[in-house]
């Protein structure tokens, strides 16, 4: 089957349209992952069906999917570790960085810990044909702490879109422009999960790091799905493919969905790279600006989203994605 015409899109109507990944086969973890890193830090549980990822003074843990897949639905279940998290960073994402070292595209699902009495966030990213100095974040916080049980984190990505969900509630879409160019990801990805220490960015830039009296760290991982076409990393062409309609029958958010959305943005938004004033004069081409959310996050932050300069010469920082989330500790 050609690379680029029947694999652009693997999920099925169904996904979207009712919102819902329980029509969609869940895999044990030997059927679809093997261990990245973290020797006994990984621990396999419930028949196969479940995940432990723990972080301690030696080494954090995580695991990556067998095969390379070009678009599809991917999605698990987890439950973040509790207490204090300050420093420890959670990832459940999808990149190409060992394949394409200088031109990797990668989507981020990224689990932000924080002091006792706060609550987690998270973070979205994405990026194409290796434009790191871009950047891509918007930040959240949620409705739920996600420590107290298990939530599904989901991501849709096909040749023209792409939609983070977050126990099936879409709260992000990105749709794909021309002037976007190599910048929307369109190159096979694996899908990784790991748990590490990003003490030096993750907790107010830095401030709190990640303190091992509290270790073990451990999340879980459950209900994994791995919904695409798995594509051979030499040939560039399927191996296996799931019964997909053309990406132009694949409908868009429906109008409830787009609801929800926007009443997760308008609660729980906290930054989006569309709005930052401090590092783009003009929005990425891709940024449709809502003026209701820009209004809402220069309440947030005046400085980063109403392009107000920093006195006494103080540099504005933010913290970003790290490029290491797979390697130990």
């Amino acid at each position: 089957m050609d690379y680029h015409l029947g694999l652009v899109l693997i999920c099925s109507v169904l996904v979207l349209a009712a919102g819902s990944s329980r029509n969609l086969p869940i895999l044990s973890f030997d059927e679809g992952y093997s261990q990245l890193f973290g020797e006994d830090n990984l621990m396999v549980l419930r028949d196969g069906k479940a995940v432990h990822l723990s972080l301690d003074e030696r080494t954090g843990s995580g695991f990556v999917s067998q095969d390379l897949y070009l678009h599809g639905f991917f999605s698990a279940s987890i439950k973040l570790p509790a207490d204090y998290t300050a420093g420890v960073v959670v990832a459940y994402y999808m990149s190409n960085g060992d394949m394409y070292e200088k031109n990797h595209d990668e989507l981020d699902f990224e689990f932000l810990g924080n002091i006792r009495g706060k609550d987690w966030r998270i973070q979205t990213n994405v990026y194409g044909n290796g434009s790191t100095n871009v950047g891509r974040e918007e930040r959240y916080g949620l409705w739920f702490d996600p420590s107290e049980d298990f939530h599904q984190y989901s991501i849709l990505w096909t040749d023209n879109q792409i939609i983070f969900y977050v126990d099936n509630v879409p709260i992000r879409e990105i749709k794909r422009t021309e002037a976007m160019g190599g910048d929307f990801p369109s190159k096979p990805m694996s899908l990784y999960a790991t748990i590490w220490d990003g003490s030096n960015w993750a907790t107010n830039g830095g401030k709190y790091k990640v303190n091992y009296k509290y270790a073990p760290y451990i999340t879980e991982f459950s209900d994994l799905i791995l919904h695409g076409c798995a594509v051979d990393p030499i040939e560039q062409s399927s191996l296996k493919c799931d019964h997909a309609p053309n990406s132009k029958s694949i409908p868009g958010i429906t109008p409830d969905q787009k609801t929800k959305m926007e009443n997760f943005r308008k609660k729980h938004m906290q930054y989006s790279y569309c709005y930052d004033q401090t590092r783009y004069t003009v929005p990425p081409s891709e940024c449709v600006i809502n003026p209701q959310e820009a209004q809402r996050l220069r309440g947030f932050d005046p400085v980063t989203f109403g392009g107000v300069r920093r006195h006494h010469g103080k540099r504005h920082h933010r913290s970003g994605s790290s490029r290491t989330k797979a390697t130990a500790i």
